[in-house]
């Protein structure tokens, strides 16, 4: 068998997945069908449908296309089997039914946006970077029951840079994602992998932390608990999606704020006021206290406007005295 005849289904939704379906189509392997969610409804109305970043590309290349509301339905799980699928391969998708899993002769393996066994879930980049982490990478592993825990095959490491945010990393591992596929069905095209169980990678008495999906909650700064360095990599690790918020207290204005950038201030510029204080001289800078330190905020963005520098927000806020973070 080589990637002539080699039938691959693959699957997935957004742009993450996207560079791995251009890496298999314009290397010349033959992918067979791609499965991706339906069409969202955007617009004020809801009235405007729009397809997935993976259903634009797989278009664009005359792919066949599926797009189950339910993994399990019949008449999806008919399609598939009509595609007659020697490998799947998913990226950035979502838990599949082993009815869907277990299809194809060779297995479906999934390329995870993490150095498996850590961080497990639906989030990996953005809580690798939240947690200081100065290292990460990108796995693919063949899918069993439980999500996330199946043998690896093959891992990349990539580090994180002090300065990075999270789509700095999500593009670098996209990137790099793309690569990693090819060489996993070409290991498996010529009967090379060879699979590591990933409780012997993890060495006695690792920590293994997950990477829960991330809601609106998850995106508020809890000042009072963070340290400077803490709340710092907390905001870069949502930079620029979702984005950190917070609630600005100015006089009796009570305003929603998203924080995109910031830097940290040396422990000479510790401040006395209580955590949360905001400092700013109206015009150039604002800096907020935490319990070791300060945070420059440098970009972003009140509700209801664009995202902007630290002057021209400044610019628009009267500035009162006693301004704080909630």
């Amino acid at each position: 068998m080589n990637k002539n005849n080699l039938r691959i289904v693959f699957m997935g939704t957004p742009d993450f997945a996207v560079e791995s379906l251009r890496a298999l189509v314009e290397g010349g392997y033959n992918v067979v069908g791609v499965v991706t969610m339906p069409d969202k409804a955007v617009g004020r109305h809801g009235s405007v449908l729009q397809p997935s970043p993976v259903k634009q590309y797989a278009v664009e290349h005359g792919l066949t296309v599926l797009q189950p509301e339910k993994l399990k339905d019949e008449a999806f799980l008919e399609a598939l089997r009509s595609l007659d699928a020697h490998l799947q391969i998913v990226v950035a998708f979502r838990m599949l039914p082993e009815v869907v899993w277990a299809m194809p002769p060779l297995g479906t393996f999934n390329l995870h946006a993490s150095l498996l066994p850590q961080y497990r879930g639906a989030a990996p980049i953005n809580w690798a970077v939240i947690n200081g982490e100065t290292e990460t990478g990108i796995t693919t592993f063949f899918l069993k029951h439980e999500i996330d825990t199946g043998e690896v095959i093959q891992q990349v490491r990539v580090p994180i840079l002090d300065t990075d945010n999270v789509g700095d990393v999500h593009d670098r591992l996209m990137n790099l994602g793309g690569d990693l596929v090819v060489q996993t069905v070409d290991s498996i095209i010529d009967g090379s992998v060879r699979t590591i169980p990933q409780e012997l990678m993890a060495g006695k008495g690792t920590v293994l932390r997950p990477a829960p999906k991330i809601f609106r909650d998850t995106c508020r700064i809890d000042w009072r608990h963070l340290t400077t360095k803490q709340a710092y990599d907390f905001i870069r690790g949502l930079s620029p999606y979702p984005a950190a918020w917070t609630t600005l207290l100015a006089g009796d204005k009570k305003v929603e704020v998203k924080i995109f950038e910031t830097r940290k201030l040396p422990l000479e510029h510790k401040n006395s006021a209580s955590v949360g204080t905001l400092l700013t001289d109206g015009r150039s800078y604002l800096r907020v206290v935490l319990s070791d330190g300060m945070l420059d905020i440098l970009t972003l963005q009140q509700a209801g406007k664009k995202r902007m520098d630290v002057v021209a927000f400044l610019n628009g806020l009267k500035a009162v005295d006693g301004m704080c973070f909630e």
